[in-house]
């Protein structure tokens, strides 16, 4: 009874507090055009079994390789890092993409992307509404977590405002994730090839921010120094270091700022797309 209690109290009302924030914002002060957008492409996903198929690979890739091979039990670990929290971003890389493959492809794919340009709102309603849609469902798959978190609590007295910390970086990069699909789903008709660049992508964002990459910048020698401004920028814009820190319950600014950036960034490069199709 003590681990439900702290399973509300701890997320459960936090869960809903965020929920109401975001439906007062959506309802009150975003435009009637993203509300219809965001209804719309909402119903779409529960709609088909699409979210239902990603629900069930995420949640049970998630807690069945938790629970039965990183020892997420038998660590001890008082903030599930460690055994939980670093492996999510890599089952994201595959699942974000899912999610968001057909923001824009599906839309080309059925010729109702012109239609919609042509009616009377800006393209950033439509982006935002579709993006907003989206990162409904990769919520709603985190806060099914719920599962390891009420285990955890059951079996021992872990760090519940870590925990929670280590949810709130994973929506983070599950949203990066999110922004760079619908980035390349604005660009290409076909869901499997916003789907496979995507995940391309999102690995390179990710691996971009080891420390091993940071040491080679820094011992490249000879012709290998022509790749270093690229590989410069894969480094500062890897997510990993920024994930890491919020992750471990140290609320930086700075990460903060990184991760609000670079989606706002994404949004852009989406919004840019649109506009180039448009003409």
């Amino acid at each position: 009874m003590d681990a439900f209690i702290t399973l509300i109290v701890a997320f459960a009302i936090p869960t809903a507090i965020v929920a109401a924030i975001f439906v007062g914002l959506l309802f009150y002060v975003l435009p009637r055009e993203v509300r219809t957008i965001f209804k719309r492409e909402l119903k779409s996903y529960f709609t088909s079994p699409i979210a239902y198929v990603l629900f069930v690979v995420f949640l049970g890739i998630s807690n069945a390789l938790s629970f039965f091979f990183t020892g997420v039990l038998e660590g001890g670990e008082a903030d599930l890092f460690l055994p939980y929290f670093q492996y999510l971003p890599w089952y994201l890389i595959l699942i974000a993409p899912a999610v968001g493959m057909r923001l824009w492809s599906e839309e080309q794919r059925l010729g109702t992307m012109e239609l919609m340009l042509t009616m009377p709102l800006a393209p950033w309603h439509a982006i935002l509404g579709k993006y907003l849609a989206a990162a409904v469902v990769l919520f709603t798959m985190l806060v099914l977590s719920f599962p390891i978190v009420w285990t955890v609590n059951y079996l021992g007295e872990p760090d519940n405002g870590v925990i929670m910390a280590g949810f709130v970086a994973t929506y983070f990069v599950a949203l990066c994730f999110l922004a760079v699909t619908s980035v390349i789903s604005a660009i290409t008709r076909s869901q499997l090839v916003a789907l496979l660049v995507s995940v391309a992508i999102c690995l390179v964002l990710w691996l971009g921010g080891l420390p091993h990459l940071s040491e080679m910048l820094m011992n490249l020698k000879g012709g290998w120094l022509v790749a270093w401004p690229v590989l410069k920028l894969v480094n500062m814009v890897g997510v990993m270091p920024h994930f890491t820190e919020l992750a471990k319950g140290v609320l930086g600014l700075r990460d903060v700022v990184f991760f609000i950036s670079f989606i706002a960034f994404c949004l852009i490069a989406t919004s840019v797309a649109i506009r180039l199709k448009r003409a």
